[in-house]
């Protein structure tokens, strides 16, 4: 379970740091808003939930390509249900939160992959390793409000997520799918 928590913990930043793909200069509701990441431990499902996050998005869906996203992720936020698990994934060996706080998504295109489906592309930071990925979005207005839903599968050895004894994924598997729904107001 420890493994789990801290697996988790990297998803969810990672998440939360995609998540933030786009928005029409709008103000993101962080109590309706989710980041999940779920990973598998011995080869079942774990859910980890980030409590704490800020984006800065912009987006227009008649201009999707002049939007942006920046997004930070506050690591020592990540909720698996247990206070010893969520200490245990701040720790060094998985996110090491008091040496890097804040897990980070930041966009550089946007495009549009079809009716209201979007591929963000942007650097993803967590543990001090960065790389460039593409997040699917989908998003949706109703009234007042955009949403932003999505998918995006990582490797937590890629961000060095899971060190030590940990860093064997015959238990806690390398893959974890941060899943996002954000919740905005249009400005």
């Amino acid at each position: 379970m420890k493994t789990i928590l801290h697996h988790s913990i990297l998803a969810g930043a990672a998440a939360l740091s995609l998540f933030g793909a786009s928005v029409a200069h709008a103000d993101v509701d962080t109590s309706k808003s989710t980041v999940i990441a779920t990973t598998k431990q011995m080869n079942v499902p774990v859910d980890g939930k980030f409590r704490k996050f800020s984006a800065q998005l912009s987006f227009d869906p008649a201009k999707p390509t002049a939007g942006s996203a920046n997004v930070s992720i506050d690591t020592g936020s990540y909720d698996l249900g247990a206070d010893d698990y969520n200490k245990q994934a701040q720790g060094k060996e998985w996110f090491d939160s008091a040496a890097y706080p804040a897990a980070t998504f930041v966009s550089s295109a946007i495009a549009p992959a079809g009716g209201n489906q979007y591929k963000i592309t942007g650097k993803l930071t967590i543990k001090g390793k960065s790389q460039t990925v593409v997040v699917p979005v989908t998003i949706a207005s109703q009234g007042s409000t955009q949403t932003f839903d999505g998918s995006l599968p990582i490797k937590r050895s890629q961000f060095d997520v899971g060190t030590g004894e940990w860093k064997d994924t015959s238990v806690v598997a390398d893959e974890v799918v941060i899943k996002f729904h954000l919740v905005a107001s249009k400005k």
